[in-house]
């Protein structure tokens, strides 16, 4: 029997494949099959997961119109639906999307209310992907201690779960904010953790070659 959600979730893994290599018109593509073949099935969850994804990699294009529009009816399908469960990674995609458009306020807004729903269904991931967003907005609005306490409970959240790729992210977001604060050696810590985290190997080499330098 040919099974269209196998179908659906096949092209969205293939979606996001390509999107995490950079090839965004292939990601699109696929994302686009995986939401037609899901509106066919009136999975209303699915669809709105489909519907962010989609919008993710519209945004890795520049096409922030297009983006907003999936988003919106993202947003849309999970309060129709009485879906919060993971609706609180779509107010951050919608968050993350309103900061390419400079609006500040705006995404903070949604990053405060992504963090509180993510709270209340103790979605772990997204608990730490909001206080990155918060410490980024923090950042812009030059909230020093703002962005290091974000930071830190971000990546607490990480450790804790054992998400090495956004903890990864993570420590380097957070490097790159410190080093245009001037805190180098601060950010030269989270760059040797970020490292620790994708290259344990050529770290290890680089602390042996610190080692033989001052012995």
């Amino acid at each position: 029997m040919f099974d269209l959600r196998r179908v659906a979730r096949m092209y969205g893994d293939l979606a996001t494949a390509y999107h995490e290599v950079g090839e965004a018109e292939a990601a699109a593509r696929y994302a686009m099959r995986s939401v037609v073949v899901l509106e066919v099935l009136r999975d209303r969850v699915a669809l709105a997961r489909s519907e962010n994804s989609l919008a993710l990699v519209l945004m890795a294009r520049g096409d922030l119109e297009g983006a907003r529009t999936h988003l919106d009816r993202s947003l849309e399908l999970s309060a129709g639906g009485d879906l919060e469960f993971g609706r609180s990674e779509v107010l951050l995609s919608l968050c993350e999307l309103t900061m390419q458009e400079g609006k500040v306020e705006q995404a903070y807004g949604m990053a405060r209310e992504a963090l509180e729903l993510a709270e209340r269904h103790e979605e772990g991931a997204t608990i730490a992907e909001a206080h990155v967003w918060l410490g980024r907005i923090a950042d812009r609005r030059g909230e020093h201690d703002e962005v290091d306490r974000a930071f830190e409970d971000a990546i607490r959240g990480f450790e804790a779960l054992g998400l090495r790729e956004r903890l990864l992210h993570c420590h380097g977001i957070y490097a790159e904010i410190l080093e245009r604060r001037g805190e180098l050696a601060k950010a030269y810590v989270h760059m040797k953790e970020a490292l620790q985290a994708s290259r344990p190997g050529l770290l290890r080499r680089e602390q042996q070659r610190e080692h033989a330098s001052s012995a």
